[in-house]
């Protein structure tokens, strides 16, 4: 669980740094990095590709997915 939590924050953070150059808080990475998490493993998953690559693999996934809510979250603001 707390690694879920560390990850999360981890890939939030990463995600809001390659789009915005900025971090945007810890709970806002925390939510990012969750969500993203879950973006990730479905676009993943249409694309046929496989996360088994331990935590850098959950990891990579991860900063995907939050990067792209992100994105969406931009063109929408």
């Amino acid at each position: 669980m707390i690694e879920s939590v560390i990850m999360g924050i981890l890939a939030g953070f990463i995600a809001s740094k390659l789009t915005s150059g900025e971090g945007k808080g810890l709970l806002v990475n925390l939510f990012l990095g969750l969500i993203g998490g879950a973006v990730g493993g479905w676009l993943f998953g249409l694309l046929g590709i496989q996360s088994t690559g331990g935590l850098l693999g959950n990891l990579v996934c991860a900063v995907v997915g939050a990067s792209v809510v992100l994105w969406i979250y931009n063109k929408l603001k």
